[in-house]
């Protein structure tokens, strides 16, 4: 499990490896503070917020700042808006590789209730029925019908990506940005490339290939369909979806 550290003061980009996330949960605010937008059950009342924020040294760095200035900036400014608020701030260390948006990665790295809940709510290997497409984002590999099916690397992140952005139309201009981001004008494909793409990943879906449904003149989309499931793996972050 990951190991967080505390943060007293704002330190260096050195001090952190480049695998660690900053997350900057700045705590209680008085009560007579403004009341939360949600209702809180009669025997609680709310103390503070945490805010999760998902960079690390390297991203940092680019942005010509580093995790403890960011700390400094987020602590200065709730002095001036909140002067009696109380801050903690804490880095969430990850290994180095771990799959998944930022801010995921921070959130079960810091154990977040509602992150480390999508974990464990998750069931068995054993428990799954044989049908159906299994997404295995832990693993990167897709079964179909209990089979493992000779997905490219670039098949599966095309697939994953529209997975996780469950019910969410995405342009194929995004698509191309987002799978293919780095790459030069002669490696990137075109737009209608994307198509290629997607009828190839079809293909290999063979009676699953509805899962992937295409807005005409948009571009791409996945709904919630009974014949996939999705397999984050313990200690995988669970993406939110939008």
């Amino acid at each position: 499990m990951s190991l967080s550290a505390v943060l007293d003061r704002p330190v260096t980009a050195s001090a952190h490896p480049a695998a660690g996330t900053a997350s900057t949960p700045p705590p209680a605010a008085p009560e007579a503070a403004a009341p939360a937008p949600a209702r809180a059950a009669a025997s609680t009342a709310p103390r503070g917020f945490a805010l999760y924020v998902g960079i690390d040294e390297e991203k940092a760095a680019a942005a010509g700042v580093s995790l403890g200035t960011l700390v400094e900036a987020l602590r200065r400014t709730l002095g001036e808006l909140a002067p009696a608020a109380e801050t903690y701030a804490t880095v969430a260390l990850a290994p180095v590789g771990s799959g998944g948006r930022d801010v995921d990665v921070v959130r079960l790295a810091l154990h977040e209730p509602s992150a480390v809940a999508r974990t464990k709510d998750e069931p068995a290997e054993e428990d799954r029925a044989a049908g159906g497409v299994v997404v295995d984002i832990s693993r990167k590999r897709v079964l179909i019908d209990g089979e493992s099916a000779a997905f490219t690397f670039k098949e599966f992140e095309l697939l994953q990506y529209l997975v996780l952005r469950e019910g969410r139309t995405i342009e194929r201009t995004e698509l191309v940005s987002s799978l293919w981001e780095g790459s030069t004008d002669d490696d990137a494909p075109g737009e209608r490339t994307i198509d290629v793409h997607v009828r190839r990943l079809r293909a290999k879906l063979g009676a699953y290939e509805d899962i992937v449904r295409t807005v005409r003149g948009v571009g791409y989309r996945f709904d919630r369909h009974a014949d996939v499931s999705i397999r984050y793996g313990h200690g995988t972050p669970s993406p939110d979806r939008f």
